[in-house]
This record gives structure tokens, C-alpha cells and sequence, in this order.
């Protein structure tokens, strides 16, 4: 295995544990399962978990993918941030898909529907990262 693929492996899995973890302590335990009222408009108690949580590791992932994952990237690290932000939101898209799929159409528990998402969205999220938020310029 490459050693950049190992340590997005073990950054992006770490991440992506936390994510899980601090997704089930919103859900359960902050929100208690309660749909959240902002006034204009109500979230599902899984979707203001999974924003809740992606505000805490959003950062934390684009650090340890700048600094840990592709540290040779040669881009400007406000392009890479906004590269990074897009496939974030790409990913948020295919996530929120997904959970809506799974929970209200399969009935699914919330926290096992967001593993199965996570496993179907790191693919994605690598190559994007890789070929466009860290992408190397030809040195040759």
C-alpha cells in the first residue's frame, strides 16, 4: 500500500470515527432524537447531528489532509481550502443522500446508515482530494 494512501486511510478513518462518534452523542444525547426547530425552518434530528459534527471535523480533516496526507501539494493553501470545501460539499450531498435513503425510505437506524454512507462516500472523497484539492503540478 502507498504510503499516501495508508495515511489517508488512517487520518480520513480517524476523521471519520470521530464524525461517527460525535454524529451518535448529537443525535442521541444533545438532540435526544428530537426534531430541532430554528424558527424558519425544523431539522431532522440526524441531519442537525450530522451538521453539528461535520462543523468539528471539517477543520480537522482539512488539516491533517494538508499537513499529513499531501503535504507536497504545490497549490495556495486558500485554493486548496476552497477545493477541499467543494468535495466536502460533495460529499455532504452524497451523505445527506444517502442517510435520507437509508433511514426514511429503508427504515434503517440512523448510526449504522451513516457508517454505510461514510464506507460509500471515502472513495469519492479520495480521489477528489487527491487529483483536485491536493493535487501535485508536473515537476518534469
Amino acid at each position: 500500500m502507498p504510503l499516501q494512501t495508508f495515511r489517508y486511510a488512517a487520518c480520513g478513518g480517524g476523521n471519520t470515527l470521530l464524525n461517527i462518534f460525535l454524529f451518535y452523542i448529537f443525535h442521541n444525547y444533545v438532540y435526544d432524537k428530537q426534531v430541532v426547530d430554528l424558527g424558519f425552518y425544523a431539522l431532522e434530528p440526524y441531519t442537525a447531528a450530522f451538521l453539528s459534527a461535520f462543523v468539528i471535523t471539517f477543520p480537522i480533516g482539512f488539516y491533517l489532509s494538508m499537513y499529513v496526507v499531501f503535504p507536497g501539494a504545490t497549490l495556495r493553501r486558500r485554493v486548496q481550502l476552497f477545493r477541499y470545501f467543494l468535495v466536502v460539499i460533495g460529499c455532504i450531498i452524497l451523505n445527506y443522500i444517502f442517510l435520507k435513503i437509508f433511514v426514511e425510505a429503508f427504515g434503517w437506524y440512523p448510526t449504522p446508515s451513516l457508517m454505510l454512507t461514510a464506507v460509500i462516500v471515502v472513495a469519492f472523497s479520495y480521489l477528489s482530494q487527491r487529483h483536485f484539492s491536493f493535487s501535485q503540478k508536473d515537476r518534469g
